[in-house]
């Protein structure tokens, strides 16, 4: 069965991830790979987002269809675009994604059956090669148009960029197109397809033609702020208190075990996604699902960190499972199931009463979704200028322009004890390695997002000095 060969695919690039992360910890050195297209020196991100990349790889559509068992299953019904004349390892690569697609497109079992009515959902997955490379699958689950019962199908757009807003809109495009006929849906694919991805807040125009409708012309723009492009922390904020939301990032900045469970696929992607976008300017590098399908509950629960999401139906399923400190968070109640029992006390309490007053509540007047995203990324931004805004001044540079971190005086420069202690441990987990990796191979700061809130941060220690 394909499903259970990708399966054991999966678990063992677990371990061969975890393998390779332990090797890189102890063995790690600056000129030994280099950052991915888009990343910037310091702000490391495992999407490469530049411009002039393809919108995406691929377009599948993933069908229900019964099995030898009678049981439905997901198989891919059509992909585009098909690739020829693949080099073996690049075949193998493909076949294994395409092994892979279908059970996160329906990752909620086979007990389907032909339905009259059905609300669209719009969800994603992402899927990380061994090279900690990764790719996102957007994904729209729709009931076809038509008369009688009817199995929902998925359209799934996989790409290696990350902005979800945008790909949303785009997914409105195809469902539109689906109910008229699916052979209007393709040649807006295509357009798609030969259009250039957009720089950061510039826009590009998609002609299409609609049967009755005539040329339209569809406009895709890019948020300006990219940190921000594959994130909505409004699922976040109306699931969970602020409170609840700091123990959260407490447990990510240590890179421990995290489980959401939450009915509805479009609450777990969003808000695992929103949970590790508080981690900026720094990625979260280990195992990461923000919807688990049924058949991988038992791989997910492994010993190394993982930030995952699984339906609340499997409860129990995951409740059998052997892990150790781990927070299991229920969405659904917006309360914490499972939990280590020093969240509160990670984070420094004065940074932490800072963002709690500066984080919005969902009572506050908070206009649109691009607000809260501000407000909230610039709370936790804001933690990290002041916890490890100071690394700059301590990596020494050689004659050969090579930088060395010097990770004791770095620590003794915070005059907090309670920061000092937060950040003894926090130097020692893989996301800080790899962001410190990136800084020391390059001398020059690019003027980054984080980086412009340093400079304005230090201009005002300046400031504050002088009068």
């Amino acid at each position: 069965m394909a499903g259970e060969s990708f399966v054991r695919f999966f678990r063992n690039s677990l371990r061969r991830r975890s393998s390779r992360r332990a090797d890189e910890s102890r063995d790690a050195h600056p000129t030994e790979s280099k950052p991915d297209i888009g990343e910037r020196p310091g702000e490391r991100s495992s999407f490469p987002s530049s411009a002039g990349h393809l919108f995406f790889e691929y377009l599948v559509v993933v069908s229900l269809k019964k099995n030898a068992k009678g049981d439905y299953e997901p198989k891919i019904t059509y992909q585009f675009p098909k690739r020829e004349n693949l080099m073996r390892g690049q075949r193998e690569e493909e076949e294994r994604l395409l092994q892979a697609i279908p059970l996160f497109c329906f990752p909620d079992g086979n007990e389907w059956a032909p339905l009259t009515e059905f609300n669209s959902e719009t969800f994603s997955f992402v899927l990380t090669n061994v090279d900690g490379s990764r790719k996102i699958g957007y994904c729209r689950r729709l009931l076809p148009s038509g008369r009688g019962a009817r199995l929902p199908e998925v359209y799934c757009i996989v790409s290696c960029l990350g902005c979800f807003g945008l790909f949303s809109k785009i997914l409105d495009e195809v469902e539109k197109r689906r109910q008229i006929s699916t052979a209007v849906i393709y040649p807006f694919m295509q357009g798609l397809r030969e259009s250039p991805f957009p720089a950061p807040g510039k826009t590009v125009t998609i002609k299409s033609f609609i049967p009755d409708s005539g040329t339209e012309h569809i406009e895709l723009t890019r948020p300006l702020d990219s940190h921000l492009e594959h994130v909505e922390f409004q699922a976040l904020f109306q699931c969970l208190s602020p409170e609840k939301i700091l123990q959260i990032f407490a447990s990510a900045v240590l890179e421990r075990r995290i489980v959401f469970l939450a009915e509805e696929l479009s609450s777990l992607s969003k808000c695992i996604h929103a949970a590790a976008a508080l981690l900026y300017p720094f990625t979260w590098a280990h195992t990461y699902i923000p919807v688990v399908p049924e058949q991988l509950l038992s791989t997910v629960c492994c010993p190394t960190p993982f930030m995952v999401g699984i339906q609340k139906r499997y409860l129990d399923e995951v409740q059998e499972q052997p892990m150790e400190e781990v927070l299991l968070v229920d969405l659904c109640k917006g309360n914490f199931l499972k939990l280590v029992g020093d969240e509160e006390e990670i984070l420094p309490a004065k940074l932490q009463s800072e963002m709690l007053s500066s984080l919005p509540t969902m009572n506050n007047n908070v206009q649109t979704s691009e607000e809260l995203n501000t407000r909230v990324s610039d709370a936790f931004v804001q933690f990290f200028v002041k916890t490890i805004g100071h690394y700059p001044a301590h990596i020494k540079w050689g004659k050969n322009g090579q930088g060395s971190f010097q990770e004791r005086s770095f620590c003794k420069a915070l005059t907090s004890k309670t920061s000092r202690k937060f950040l003894k441990k926090f130097v020692k987990t893989q996301m800080f390695s790899l962001f410190i990796q990136e800084a020391e191979r390059n001398k020059k700061s690019v003027e980054g997002y984080f980086q412009k809130r340093l400079n304005e941060y230090e201009e005002q220690k300046k400031q504050r000095r002088l009068s």
